[in-house]
């Protein structure tokens, strides 16, 4: 069965970008082209909007794009469970995490696993934590490390990893005062620059947190990442809230100190997250029991 097409549909769907989907399936962009073309005939309907400045899905590429995603997946629960059949587990896993987690958890989880199943391929993308359970939710990957939102998804599965609290951190040389201490009141903390996530669920907690002393955060800065955010503090231009275990891997951590936190932020609980359903694939059951 050949299942190439939609594989490039459903990638090119998710990115938007012809040139990066190219790059991520090594193939050349002339190549997609003619494929998605070719896929638009089959069917008979457009199912990308283009021109010169961006790609954008039709109302038809969304339906498809949900029929190819489950056909996917579908395809491979099948092909998996004829492997099952024959004990001996082969395929392919996409693991999504932060540069953090993957040499934080990821080489523990890996090592046993490529022992036991050395004919499963593990395809890894690392990035901004911020997005890891869309991207599982939404079929980019099988697999996340991710941090557990307050309220999980009904259809993810979600298995606990570590839990690291959240610290706010300065940098540890600073002309200001109010960066050498944390605020004390509101006045002090609305005028004391903070670094961001732009997106996350430390940012919605810090959102909230603020919200609920009714203060609008001076904010200096909004980075995709919690190792940006070391880098930045670091520099002397505000101040933010990370993840311990990301300033313990820091190589930047030398350079800032740990403040008081507001203890309603609470702690980030890191694990495993896939759609439930995915599970009753033998190779994603097998690294969920890793």
């Amino acid at each position: 069965m050949d299942t190439r097409s939609l594989t490039l549909f459903l990638n090119l769907s998710e990115t938007l970008h012809f040139g990066r989907t190219s790059e991520e399936l090594h193939i050349s962009a002339s190549a997609l082209s003619r494929s998605i073309k070719q896929l638009e005939e089959n069917l008979g309907v457009t199912l990308f909007e283009r021109d010169n400045r961006r790609v954008a899905l039709t109302q038809e590429g969304k339906l498809f794009q949900t029929y190819a995603r489950d056909t996917l997946q579908q395809w491979d629960a099948f092909r998996e469970s004829l492997m099952q059949e024959s004990h001996d587990l082969k395929g392919e896993i996409s693991i999504y995490c932060s540069v953090t987690a993957s040499y934080s958890f990821l080489y523990d989880i890996l090592s046993d696993f490529r022992q036991r199943h050395p004919r499963i391929e593990l395809k890894l993308h690392t990035g901004d934590p911020a997005p890891a359970i869309n991207r599982v939710l939404n079929g980019q990957e099988d697999i996340a490390i991710a941090a557990r939102p307050d309220k999980l998804p009904d259809n993810l599965a979600f298995r606990r990893v570590a839990v690291s609290p959240l610290v706010l951190i300065a940098p540890r040389e600073a002309s200001d005062n109010l960066l050498t201490s944390t605020p004390s009141n509101a006045e002090e903390w609305a005028n004391t620059p903070m670094i961001l996530s732009e997106e996350g669920i430390a940012r919605e907690r810090v959102d909230g947190w603020f919200k609920r002393m009714k203060v609008s955060p001076r904010i200096y800065a909004q980075v995709a990442g919690h190792e940006a955010m070391v880098s930045m503090v670091s520099l002397g231009f505000g101040i933010g809230v990370v993840p311990q275990i990301v300033l313990e891997n820091s190589p930047l951590a030398d350079r800032v100190k740990i403040l008081s936190l507001p203890n309603e932020l609470g702690q980030y609980d890191v694990g495993l997250c896939t759609l439930k359903k995915r599970l009753k694939s033998p190779i994603i059951n097998a690294f969920w029991g890793s």
